[in-house]
């Protein structure tokens, strides 16, 4: 059985609980695969997703407000279509760069699995307040930026799971503080998921950092080249100067995403 193959599948399925399965019974496997390089790497512009939510514009998505019952709901509807995204991502990375050490593909399957159960655990919370995934509008950003690194691995993890999925260890801590502590389910799995999020950013800082040293270039100078190359947004509210710390970014990339922030 060829692991990229595999990765494919998976990432093509439509099917929100076949992709879960399957994808766990592939990361349970992954020493009985074979990392044989494909010839042809096709490009997926739509990954496998079902038909709802439906996609809109980023300003069109419901606003998402702590405060009343839609948004509130609105708002974990927002992150379990992240993490949704993020599977499908991770699949990705693993799928299109096929020369890489075989650590490479068990951290970002690890990433993916781990994404599965923030989907599920997500979903779950969001069946206890009456709704389900897709029964709000979602924007598709992520893979957006996805599909145009694609090209090359290091503006992929660079930009994709660098900045983008990197968000979270910002945003957790202070979501956290607007819901309630009474309000236990979500600020437990509010909590996994940070904790989780910081050990990505680690895999992606690892990365791109031995990317940047087997291409013999400054790290921390493409980094900001890239940000600067794909006019990547400004990074609004605060930015977690210690989940970032622990995640692997370095003093002066946090300083340079602090000053240029909105």
């Amino acid at each position: 059985m060829n692991f990229f193959s595999a990765c494919k599948s998976i990432l093509l399925t439509e099917d929100i609980k076949l992709k879960c399965d399957s994808l766990k019974l592939l990361y349970f496997n992954f020493n009985t695969y074979n990392f044989m390089p494909h010839s042809l790497i096709v490009s997926i512009e739509k990954p496998g997703r079902p038909v709802k939510p439906i996609l809109v514009e980023p300003q069109q998505v419901i606003r998402r407000k702590v405060g009343n019952e839609k948004g509130y709901a609105g708002l974990f509807h927002a992150l379990a279509h992240i993490e949704y995204n993020a599977i499908n991502l991770s699949l990705d990375t693993c799928y299109r760069f096929q020369h890489m050490p075989q650590q490479y593909y068990l951290n970002w399957l690890t990433v993916a699995v781990e994404e599965v159960c923030h989907f599920e655990l997500l979903n779950y919370y969001l069946h206890q307040l009456g709704y389900s995934y897709g029964d709000f509008t979602a924007h598709n950003e992520l893979w957006v930026m996805a599909y145009k690194t694609e090209y090359d691995i290091l503006a992929r993890i660079g930009l994709v799971h660098k900045v983008l999925e990197a968000k979270g260890i910002d945003s957790a801590p202070a979501l956290l503080h607007k819901i309630p502590k009474t309000n236990l389910i979500a600020h437990k799995i509010l909590n996994i998921i940070y904790l989780d999020e910081i050990k990505h950013a680690q895999f992606g800082n690892y990365w791109f950092n031995y990317i940047c040293q087997q291409r013999k270039i400054d790290a921390t100078t493409t980094f900001f080249e890239l940000l600067h190359q794909f006019a990547i947004p400004k990074i609004t509210g605060s930015i977690d100067f210690a989940g970032r710390i622990k995640a692997g970014f370095s003093h002066k990339e946090i300083e340079y995403l602090q000053a240029n922030k909105d």
